[in-house]
């Protein structure tokens, strides 16, 4: 089974190529995510897709949708964009999602060609979660370097957390770690 999702993943990613604007990869020391966003950051929205496996057999699937635009903030030229997040997740006796709201920003440092800081934040309260999530908070911090035109590498923090609805009750944290990895524009 873990094989046929790891073939999934790169076939998925193989193709990516034909429709997308760009291709994420990023690791944890549990888990591997690949991100496909369709757009690019200078079109006015932005939609995506993305696949987590999470060791243990969690599997996490998320769809984003967002407003974006350029802006800055200070004297930095930003991207930003404001939407929403749906995530569901599947364990072997558990499963749920949620619809979270939220945005993401990217600053560009002008100074140092090529770095970038980019943070989002997503949260979902119990009337927007379903299943085994009574609600459900999304955030995720990175340090981008463009290597080259088209690609960049990065390292950052991966946060994915619900909380079980009654009776269950608990707080559980989905994804966690430090992540380090790849994105390749087209």
């Amino acid at each position: 089974m873990k094989a046929s999702r790891i073939s999934l993943m790169v076939l998925s990613l193989a193709a990516a190529p034909a429709f997308a604007g760009d291709v994420d990869l990023s690791l944890t020391n549990d888990s591997v995510k690949g991100q496909v966003n369709f757009l690019g950051s200078n079109d006015e929205l932005q939609l995506g897709t993305g696949y987590t496996y999470r060791e243990g057999g969690l599997d996490i699937l998320n769809l984003d949708f967002h407003a974006q635009g350029r802006t800055a903030i200070g004297n930095l030229p930003t991207t930003a964009g404001i939407g929403m997040r749906a995530i569901g997740w599947d364990a072997d006796e558990l499963d749920g999602g949620a619809v979270a709201l939220g945005g993401f920003a990217t600053l560009n440092v002008p100074k140092v060609p090529g770095l970038s800081f980019t943070g989002g934040l997503h949260y979902a309260p119990s009337i927007l979660a379903f299943g085994d999530s009574d609600d459900l908070t999304s955030l995720e911090l990175r340090v981008s370097y463009r290597v080259i035109r088209n690609a960049e590498v990065f390292a950052g923090y991966r946060y994915l957390n619900t909380d079980l609805d009654r009776p269950l009750r608990g707080d559980v944290n989905l994804d966690e770690g430090v992540m380090a990895g790849m994105k390749i524009f087209f």
